[in-house]
């Protein structure tokens, strides 16, 4: 009996195979049997390589406070792991363990004052963690980087590095792959390259590469490969090799990066960014509108046509609720009405009202919201259904959006007038508080801009005015850029207290500063998402009971926000602002006032020009009765239904191509072994037999791949898919019989002999032909088989996806091979360079 000794698993096998024992290499010390060092310092690895790429987020995220937090979740993941790991834990609840921990070190941090005993989630928690979620949807689509580290941001930020922290951990010890685990890194990365202007930064960049070389370097002094001598004697040629590489991949990164083009244009905008919590092709109310403004391409393109002497403004959404970090809309599902064919509109009573009737055409413009003119009575000809809120009159769809929507507003709107907003001084009653509501943490210079800007103003709507003379003073400019590159780009207080040292923004940051200035003078406010009046298209359109109406357009760059204020007894005014944005309306319109500057290229056809007098306000016109909507352009419909129809038709091609192939094929089969009638028949049998084996198959009776014809061909006859097995003059099984003699007499017959069908070639009939005989057998199979087997055998042959299924890997041996051929095409032409440049040293 032989003895195998114990070998380390760097050792190697003697010369000729034989086991010997293993003499430790100078420098190597052995192994312990228990785990050792090896969790802590694996733990140790993955924190560092989480947490050190988690440094890119700066800039991402406003100042330092955030990483706190990303720091304790990440080592409280990882050393719980490694406390489990080292107590010999299985895999499986390592991993469980690390989850728990991160539910743990999440409630502790986030949610101790609504948790049992400060760190068990309870059903309070869950209320938290959805508003916390919400929180963080709504800086991410609302806000550009750097965004203020809000509560709920930095706890995704955590529960996503915390999840991260278990699946480079799997990758790194139990599955034994630590390089991949880079992969996990990497995703990290990701997020600081997409969104910053900077990219990762060297913090990121630095902590990530310490990290996955801790990992790295772990799983190969604890684990070591074989292959790699790393458990011998130091290889004296690894560190040259290793630092070759390096130095190879940083120059070859160095020569490609000015190649390379950057994010400024293209793909990635500066300012862009991306959008997990959802797409969709147009304006969508929480997303930041200057990613709209700042489109090079005008997306989401919107078609109407209007009775209205003035271009309306459409109004997407309302967003009302503001909790100091950032605006959002409160859709308010419980109030909501469905139905838009009568609509509510809740205005106060005005001296005079104007009704316009629009029909508009969304196209490829998505959003729950719907675009319509304020403020809508009834919305007719939309598909799916609607629902509207009182307090907002926005419409949302309920189980549909606003793509290719086609539909007729009558929209009402007061006269209203410079001295009857005066007038409008009582104090509010009867309106929601939120609408009110400050939040606690204004910065002071916003707080103190609204006490200056407003002091001396007597009324509400003197204040109004007040702060709307001074965002649209020279003081400020509208422009796009600036608050991305002075990062400040959103809507929340500190962005805001930005923007009014900075005196420069665009809509949303003129709107915003207005609506929260106007509440802390006790008047309550909302924002106003939606577009800003468009251009003429030139064509026009035919509403019923009203003759064609001017079309105008509006896209994504025409994306605006606009403040509303409301007025005791007269309801909610729209102000505008914006300098060089929009129509101011003519109860706002203070003669001879200068406007800041613009770097808008979009607002020539929007505003007056020079010396010119604002656009006269809506006048009462003719108007239609609502009607069924307005009929989608006809080259829509027809095109749409041929994109149906090529669908249709693509999908039943799809679905018939084995039925195709396999008939294909058997004509082929067929019409070769006609060929040889009457006359020399050589040849003639083999594709008949072929037909008849795969038919067997395609029947459910598959030929073996070591079975004889003729054994094959007794088997098919024994068994019932051609009847009764002692039926043996049944059409079927005589003419199987006979297929199997031709092919054996042409197989395996005399030399010269005569082959195919046995029949006389003076007088051929046409019933002992191979299509006849094989006609025979395929009705009788048919006819002893169930209903699932002919569907199969008709549209997906066994035979025809077995071929297929055998046909995937040539592909791939073809471009190994191919590759084995180049690899020593050029392995011997080094050789011969080599070869050469030796004798030409020799010569």
């Amino acid at each position: 009996m032989t003895l195998a000794p114990h070998r380390s698993s760097g050792s190697d096998a003697g010369p000729a195979g034989t086991e010997e024992p293993t003499v430790p290499s100078p420098g190597v010390t052995s192994r312990p049997d228990g785990p050792g060092a090896q969790p802590w310092v694996m733990g140790t690895a993955v924190a560092v390589a989480v947490a050190g790429a988690a440094l890119g987020f700066n800039g991402v995220l406003r100042g330092w406070a955030w990483y706190s937090p990303v720091f304790s979740v990440v080592l409280s993941v990882a050393f719980s792991m490694a406390v489990l790991r080292s107590l010999r834990a299985r895999t499986w609840l390592v991993a469980a363990g690390g989850l728990v921990a991160l539910i743990v070190a999440l409630t502790f941090i986030f949610f101790r004052q609504h948790s049992i005993a400060g760190f068990i989630p309870s059903p309070e928690t869950m209320n938290y963690l959805g508003k916390f979620l919400r929180r963080a949807s709504e800086t991410v689509l609302a806000e550009s980087t750097p965004v203020a580290p809000n509560a709920g941001i930095v706890m995704l930020i955590c529960a996503v590095l915390g999840l991260l922290v278990i699946l480079i951990d799997a990758l790194a010890f139990p599955l034994a792959l630590p390089a991949t685990s880079g992969l996990g890194i990497l995703a990290i990365l990701v997020v600081p390259a997409m969104v910053k202007p900077q990219s990762v930064g060297v913090l990121g960049f630095v902590g990530a590469a310490v990290g996955y070389l801790l990992i790295l370097g772990c799983s190969h002094w604890f684990t070591p490969d074989a292959r790699t001598l790393a458990d011998t004697a130091r290889n004296p040629g690894q560190l040259r090799r290793g630092a070759i590489t390096a130095a190879a991949a940083l120059t070859v990164t160095l020569l490609l990066q000015p190649v390379i083009p950057g994010f400024d244009q293209g793909t990635f905008p500066q300012g862009s960014r991306l959008n997990p919590f959802g797409s969709a092709t147009g304006l969508n109310p929480m997303i930041s509108l200057g990613t709209s403004l700042r489109s090079p391409s005008g997306e989401g393109r919107i078609t109407f046509a209007t009775n209205a002497p003035t271009t309306p403004y459409l109004r997407s959404v309302t967003v009302d609720n503001f909790d100091g970090d950032s605006w959002s809309p409160d859709d308010r599902e419980s109030t909501r009405q469905t139905g838009t064919g009568r609509i509510e509109s809740g205005l106060d009573t005005a001296p005079t009202e104007l009704r316009v009737i629009t029909a508009v055409n969304t196209g490829q413009y998505t959003s729950p919201y719907l675009p319509a003119p304020y403020a809508p009575e009834a919305v007719n000809g939309l598909t799916g259904r609607w629902s509207w809120d009182p307090a907002t009159l926005s419409i949302k769809g309920v189980d549909t959006n606003s793509r290719d929507q086609q539909y007729l507003v009558t929209s009402v709107t007061p006269q209203l007038t410079a001295a009857l907003l005066a007038r409008a001084s009582e104090p509010v009653r009867g309106i929601p508080e939120h609408f009110l509501r400050q939040p606690s943490n204004v910065p002071e210079v916003v707080s103190s801009t609204a006490k200056t800007v407003t002091a001396g103003a007597a009324s509400p709507y003197a204040k109004a005015m007040a702060i709307q003379r001074y965002l649209r003073s020279t003081e400020f400019a509208y422009s796009l850029q600036s608050p991305v590159q002075g990062g400040y780009d959103g809507n929340g207080l500190s962005v805001l207290a930005d923007f009014l040292n900075q005196k420069s923004g665009y809509c949303i940051h003129f709107a915003s500063a207005m609506a929260v200035m106007a509440r802390l003078e006790g008047i309550p406010s909302r924002i106003a998402v939606g577009y800003a009046p468009g251009r003429p298209t030139g064509a026009t359109v035919a509403v019923s009971g009203q003759g064609p109406l001017p079309e105008f357009e509006v896209d994504a760059r025409d994306a605006h926000a606009w403040p509303e204020l409301y007025f005791q007894g007269v309801g909610w005014v729209a102000f505008e602002p914006t300098p060089s944005r929009g129509l101011v309306p003519a109860y706002a319109t203070e003669a001879s006032l200068p406007s800041g500057a613009s770097t808008n290229e979009r607002n020539d056809a929007l505003t007056p020009g020079d010396g010119s007098t604002p656009a006269p306000f809506p006048v009462p016109g003719t108007v239609p009765a609502p009607g069924a909507g307005t009929p989608a352009p006809g080259g829509t419909q027809v095109a749409q239904a041929l994109y149906g129809v090529g669908a249709a038709l693509l999908l039943a091609l799809l679905v018939a191509t084995p039925r195709l192939v396999r008939s294909g094929v058997r004509r082929r089969r067929l019409r070769t072994a006609a060929r040889g009638y009457p006359g020399a028949t050589a040849g003639t049998a083999l594709p008949a037999w072929a037909e008849l084996r795969d038919l067997a198959t395609d029947y459910g009776v598959a030929p073996g791949a070591s079975e004889t014809p003729r054994h094959f061909s007794e088997r098919l006859r024994a068994s019932a898919a051609l009847g009764e097995p002692d039926g043996e003059d049944a059409p079927g099984q005589r003419a199987a019989a006979a297929l199997t003699e031709d092919f054996e007499r042409e197989q395996y017959g005399r030399p010269g002999g005569a082959g195919g069908p046995a029949q006389n070639a003076d007088s051929p009939d046409p019933a002992d032909s191979a299509a006849a005989r094989i006609a025979l057998v395929q009705a009788s199979l048919r006819a002893n088989a169930g209903a699932l087997v002919r569907l199969r055998a008709a549209w997906l042959p066994p035979s025809v996806i077995s071929d297929w299924r055998r046909a995937l890997p040539r592909p791939r041996r073809l471009l190994a091979r191919t590759a084995q051929r180049t690899r020593r095409g050029l392995a011997g032409s080094w050789g011969k360079i080599r070869s050469s440049v030796r004798r030409v040293r020799r010569g």
